[in-house]
């Protein structure tokens, strides 16, 4: 089950081109997306009222979209303008039109009722485009559902034994209990770890061979999966305003449900654009790659798992914050099933 009444992320803006026609899946539903001459980013249903075809098969003609199956034009907001041999096209001839809102960099499209679509409740990844930080944009493939791909996020404990040698570098992690609160919408997870070495990829933004540091976490994860959050390291010892030898980073990254099964997964981890350049950038990314890939194949075999699995999955004291925020989407996802009973 899915909540419907949400932003979900589909696309980098690069990725919806005004010569393309890009066709993703999102909550099991076919989605066709392109630019207009104007720039604009339309999101209709990726088929054909007629016979199903999928319009991403289809042409552009202007702004309008051609089906290559009978031929019939829709126009960007999904009515069909023509029909070959028909001089009156019926009004009821026409596709679902999705709302859609471009935010730094990220294509947003509202997946359930289009008089709900509320712009104020789009998630603030300023860091995806802003000249005070720098990033590169990622994308994985999960064929895993988004669930489980939540939970990692929402527990960091998991640093210090997947990301051994890449992002945790330091048992210290697991052991640190963060502080979760409820936020609107959402959950916040704030963790200190104190005087650890510092992790390998930090290592790319300072000089911090030999010394050992004061790394913070603090994010929001926000309905209906996005991580924004705020990270760093300062060597112990140095004052809280000395900027010197501190790493700061900001990630934004979100997860948009394919199918039950499989999951569209959104990143990016950006620097202090006063540091580095774009080997740096460059640098990062790559490191990221090889962290995000230890997730993938992790989560990949615990999925695996859990379709022969007949036993429920233990909770202990580290999964505080995935248990708020499962229990925060199944209220939601039942609040919207009873209203549409009604």
């Amino acid at each position: 089950m899915y909540l419907n009444n949400c932003w979900y992320v589909v696309a980098w803006s690069h990725e919806v081109s005004e010569t393309t026609l890009l066709a993703r899946r999102v909550l099991d539903k076919p989605i066709l997306l392109y630019r207009t001459s104007n720039g604009d980013v339309v999101a209709l249903a990726d088929r054909c009222c007629h016979r199903h075809a999928p319009l991403s098969l289809g042409r552009r003609e202007g702004d309008d979209i051609r089906c290559m199956y009978h031929g019939l034009r829709f126009d960007p907001t999904g009515r069909c303008v023509e029909i070959p041999g028909v001089l009156q096209v019926p009004p009821k001839v026409r596709v679902r039109s999705y709302p859609v809102f471009v935010r730094n960099r990220w294509v947003f499209v509202w997946m359930g009722d289009p008089a709900r679509a509320d712009e104020t409740t789009l998630p603030n990844n300023f860091s995806c485009e802003h000249p005070d930080w720098r990033n590169l944009p990622g994308y994985l493939h999960y064929e895993t559902p988004h669930e489980l791909i939540c939970d990692n996020l929402l527990d960091f404990s998991h640093l210090s034994y997947v990301h051994e040698r890449t992002l945790g570098g330091s048992t210290e992690i697991a052991q640190s209990r963060p502080i979760v609160e409820d936020i609107p919408n959402g959950i916040r997870v704030t963790r200190h770890v104190r005087d650890v070495p510092p992790p390998p990829y930090h290592l790319t933004l300072r000089d911090l061979k030999g010394l050992r540091v004061d790394r913070w976490f603090k994010y929001d994860f926000v309905l209906p999966g996005t991580l924004l959050m705020e990270s760093g390291s300062r060597p112990v010892g140095d004052a809280d305003d000395d900027e010197r030898r501190t790493v700061r980073m900001h990630s934004c990254q979100t997860l948009t449900p394919e199918t039950a099964s499989s999951t569209h997964y959104f990143f990016q981890q950006s620097h202090r654009a006063d540091v580095g350049n774009e080997s740096t950038t460059r640098a990062l990314f790559e490191q990221l790659l090889v962290a995000f890939d230890e997730d993938k194949r992790m989560i990949t075999a615990q999925s695996r798992n859990l379709l022969d699995s007949d036993e429920p999955m233990m909770t202990l004291w580290m999964d505080e914050a995935l248990v708020r925020f499962r229990r925060l989407r199944e209220k939601l996802i039942h609040d919207e099933q009873a209203q549409q009973s009604v």
